[in-house]
């Protein structure tokens, strides 16, 4: 972490999360503004980079979340699986209720496919909410991190500034596919370039904002850490699995969708091993 200043370590952690959230949302405006250079992008670059953001997502939640909460669990003589397993059903419990009502629409797919609640939302509108949707729990995620961190909990489950960071690297590096996504596909359908790019990097606002609600919360309730770190995760996971996977997969390139997985996965793995 020599390349981070060491002023920012210094900082409140409820910044820290600001910062991380905002930089996700950067990256995610960075693959939103591939449209400023090309009207298309072929669907294998797009189902390989989807598959890759899946498997960075997957990573993330065992070594950045799921095993930290259960050696804090440990550390507070709790039973070691338990807050993990309740923190990850109800993470996932989560984003089924919001995918059951806030009207969405998963790339690739039809305006008449659209899930929620019956709405006359546009078809670009309901695009950027399903992306909006599964981008807060990686904004949690960065920031019950740093929030943990800013606790002293970093012998009881690697709950760092420096494993946060790495986080957030980690997230933003996926970010950036979704940017890509999203706003390249409305290009194509015809849209204006720059409202493509809006939409694109729309998606990505929720990600500071989650941050900092993550931070703050586990500051002040610092018992739910453990079921706040396994509940972003099995947000994460329910994301994954529900929209990642099936998307990468919609235009028949599987294999390399699954080999696009497996790199994000130890991408993911060897930047939260080596660095955090």
């Amino acid at each position: 972490m020599d390349l981070i200043p060491a002023w920012f370590f210094e900082l409140n952690p409820v910044i820290q999360a600001l910062i991380g959230g905002l930089f996700t949302w950067g990256v995610t405006s960075l693959g939103a503004a591939l449209v400023f250079f090309t009207r298309t992008v072929s669907n294998k670059l797009l189902d390989g980079m989807m598959g890759f953001a899946a498997g960075v997502m997957i990573a993330a939640s065992v070594w950045s979340l799921i095993i930290p909460s259960i050696d804090m669990a440990e550390a507070q003589g709790i039973i070691p699986w338990l807050p993990a397993v309740i923190g990850f059903l109800l993470g996932g419990l989560f984003l089924r209720i919001c995918d059951y009502y806030l009207p969405h629409l998963h790339i690739g797919l039809p305006r008449d496919a659209a899930e929620g609640v019956e709405t006359k939302w546009k078809r670009t509108t309901l695009l950027v909410l399903a992306i909006t949707l599964h981008n807060i729990p990686e904004g949690l995620a960065i920031g019950v991190l740093f929030g943990a961190a800013s606790l002293g909990l970093d012998v009881a489950g690697g709950a760092t500034v420096a494993a946060a960071i790495v986080l957030a690297l980690g997230i933003g590096i996926q970010n950036f596919p979704e940017g890509v996504a999203i706003s390249m596909p409305l290009r194509r359908d015809g849209v204006s370039v720059w409202k493509s790019f809006n939409y694109g990097q729309l998606s990505g606002i929720v990600e500071p904002i989650s941050a900092v609600i993550g931070a703050a919360a586990v500051i002040f309730v610092q018992p739910m850490l453990p079921y706040a770190l396994a509940f972003a995760a099995g947000a994460m996971i329910y994301v994954v699995i529900e929209e990642l996977i099936p998307e990468s997969q919609m235009h028949g390139n599987t294999d390399l969708a699954t080999v696009g997985a497996m790199v994000g996965f130890c991408v993911m793995m060897v930047l939260d091993v080596a660095l955090g």
